[in-house]
């Protein structure tokens, strides 16, 4: 493990989360900066977009920018969905939002190009990381500076994870202790790992505001101020 300072840690230089939530897909929403979801994954199509800037093909795909598509696909194949073309007879993909982007026509036409190789949808050549299927949200305090922020993170986040969200508000968030209840953190686990437990199933239970309660990890300064 490399180590800053006195913290051990990953080089946040080339670190990357396996995780995104919801509305970290939704802020990507425009055609030069357009991400989806899918089956429980991310991708960012910005690469596509610019490629076929202009093309008609795209627009159906524009117009879901930052939103989730699972619903195009059949989840057994990871395809695009099919169903019989009542005119040819023949099992097409099912486009009901319109034709996009290597889909083929319904039916044979000069124009159509087919040497793109492996459709857009197929492969990992646009996956980011995963989907955050379920999402919690925790309070990280500064005890040196009495700083608080809540973060909507993924449930599946590491540690590590979380304190790259964390950067954005603290570039020396590696330069502390990360406790929760008097006790150091190990970064390597979720926060449930960690015995911070999500009990909003239990507030919706009891019919209280979840809200009210969100468990607070406690940052103790503990290094040279080494920035990330």
């Amino acid at each position: 493990m490399p180590r800053r300072g006195l913290v051990a840690g990953p080089d946040f230089e080339y670190f990357q989360r396996r995780y995104f939530t919801p509305a970290e897909v939704a802020q990507h929403n425009q055609p030069e900066d357009l991400w989806v979801s899918y089956l429980g994954n991310v991708y960012d199509l910005t690469p596509l977009a610019q490629e076929y800037k202009g093309d008609l093909l795209l627009k159906p795909i524009v117009e879901v920018a930052g939103q989730d598509i699972s619903h195009w696909f059949d989840p057994d194949t990871r395809d695009i969905r099919k169903h019989v073309d009542p005119l040819t007879g023949s099992l097409r993909y099912r486009t009901p939002w319109g034709r996009f982007l290597h889909v083929p026509p319904q039916l044979p036409r000069s124009d159509w190009a087919n040497d793109f190789g492996k459709p857009w949808w197929q492969g990992s050549r646009y996956e980011v990381g995963w989907l955050s299927a379920k999402t919690r949200n925790i309070r990280i305090i500064n005890t040196l500076t009495s700083q608080e922020h809540t973060l909507e993170v993924g449930a599946l986040e590491s540690m590590w994870e979380i304190l790259h969200r964390y950067l954005l508000y603290n570039a020396h968030a590696a330069s502390y202790t990360w406790k929760y209840e008097g006790k150091n953190l190990n970064m390597d686990y979720t926060l449930e790992e960690n015995g911070i437990r999500d009990e909003e199933e239990k507030f919706d239970y009891l019919n209280m505001d979840s809200t009210l309660y969100t468990p607070a990890v406690l940052l103790y300064f503990s290094d040279d101020l080494t920035e990330l």
